[in-house]
């Protein structure tokens, strides 16, 4: 069973199932992320839904480069959790399927292209606290701990900054 974060689902509403793909970008004690700034500003991982026809990875590709403007190497999924959620942008009450990955950043190649979306590099104890849904903040706080050379959690942010723009 996939574990659940967020609110119950309603028993009167029916929802739509939306699978997706989110990544965990860490460089250098900081996470990649995303801030939706409407409906609301929102701090998320950056990722969404997997088109008809779509596969996992190239989903999780386009996605994070129409987020953030970066290109991502060596993606490993971590695990996976579900939430429900109204989706005000689509008008849709939507089961959301996230998948998890972890990547890293390769190299940014130009500004975000999906509207209202701005990347940010912010350190990683930080974006523990400020991701926007609770399996988001899970995933995060959870592989924060991890060891490995390919994850950089581990180094401490000597600039004080909280955020800074990617």
């Amino acid at each position: 069973m996939i574990r659940r974060f967020g609110d119950t689902p309603k028993k009167s509403q029916s929802y739509w199932r939306r699978p997706g793909v989110y990544a965990l970008l860490p460089r250098d004690g900081e996470l990649l992320l995303t801030c939706q700034r409407e409906p609301g500003p929102d701090i998320q991982l950056p990722g969404g839904g997997i088109d008809p026809g779509e596969s996992p990875i190239p989903a999780l590709h386009r996605e994070v480069m129409e987020e953030t403007g970066w290109t991502i190497s060596q993606p490993r999924k971590l695990g996976a959790f579900r939430r429900f959620a109204y989706m005000p942008e689509y008008d849709l009450w939507a089961e959301k399927l996230c998948h998890i990955y972890i990547a890293r950043p390769a190299r940014r190649i130009c500004a975000p292209t999906e509207p209202l979306h701005d990347a940010m590099w912010v350190r990683a104890d930080v974006a523990c606290e400020i991701l926007g849904n609770a399996g988001d903040r899970h995933f995060a706080k959870h592989h924060s701990a991890m060891d490995g050379a390919d994850l950089t959690y581990q180094k401490t942010c000597k600039s004080g900054r909280l955020w800074r723009a990617a």
